[in-house]
């Protein structure tokens, strides 16, 4: 089937009222069509609701992170009734600057991105390789690795609710980009992946986007890859080339 053009924007621990106002008037102005590609950014938490409210509809906001209980004493933590509450309907999960700083484990990502799907909160769940382990050989064997909690946490209905974001820890932020061959290779081992260990028709209908130093320039070759259905895009969605890589397949 066709998938829909996906384009995360991941702000990271950057923003101000100010900053934000500037990249939404952005946003709002850019031509993407609704119909060809879906747009979801993620400021960070303080501005979720702002930013939802000076939006237009037809683009997503995502919390940057999501705990996996309702309420209670878990200091810090955002909850999926507390995003609903302000009209946020993402959160990312198990980004690798969580899973370095934070210690979030695979099996952690997984019981967060049941919990949030099964209260109504859709997913992009984030993996990828380091350097040593793509130097080593081990791409694949890692991103099995984090793949099996996941499987093992959802139900196929629940897929429907979850982005795929490839995202090779040595390409963040690095200005280092995967080759598009490199991403493709990737991107093909997971959806062969997902109809082994989910199904066919999860593995048809899963969007699996990549990320790592993404930008106006070299989002059009990787987009043009059959496999890579889009970007989380982390930089560069602070800048006004983020409606360039919107447009990367247009």
């Amino acid at each position: 089937m066709a998938r829909k053009f996906f384009v995360g924007g991941n702000w990271k621990l950057n923003g101000s009222i100010a900053a934000n106002a500037s990249l939404v008037q952005t946003l709002n102005d850019a031509n993407v069509p609704s119909d060809q590609v879906e747009v979801v950014v993620a400021p960070p938490a303080p501005y979720l609701e702002s930013v939802r409210k000076a939006l237009r509809a037809e683009i997503g906001v995502s919390a940057q992170n999501c705990y996996h209980e309702v309420s209670g004493a878990f200091t810090g933590e955002v909850s999926p009734a507390m995003l609903k509450d302000i009209g946020v309907t993402w959160t990312l999960e198990g980004h690798s600057e969580r899973r370095e700083y934070f210690g979030e484990t695979s099996e952690f990502v997984a019981k967060k991105t049941k919990f949030a799907v099964a209260n109504g909160i859709k997913v992009i769940a984030c993996i990828g390789e380091k350097l040593a382990e793509r130097e080593a050989n081990n791409t694949l064997t890692v991103i099995d690795a984090q793949l099996q909690p996941i499987k093992a946490a959802l139900t196929e209905a629940d897929w429907a609710s979850v982005v795929l974001a490839y995202e090779p820890v040595w390409a963040i932020g690095t200005g280092k980009v995967a080759t598009p061959e490199q991403a493709q290779e990737v991107h093909a081992f997971i959806r062969k992946w997902l109809a082994d260990h989910v199904s066919a028709a999860v593995a048809d209908n899963t969007r699996i986007i990549y990320g790592g130093s993404v930008n106006g320039k070299n989002a059009q070759d990787l987009a043009s890859r059959p496999d890579i259905d889009g970007f989380l895009v982390g930089g560069a969605s602070l800048k006004p080339e983020f409606t360039t890589i919107c447009r990367a397949r247009l």
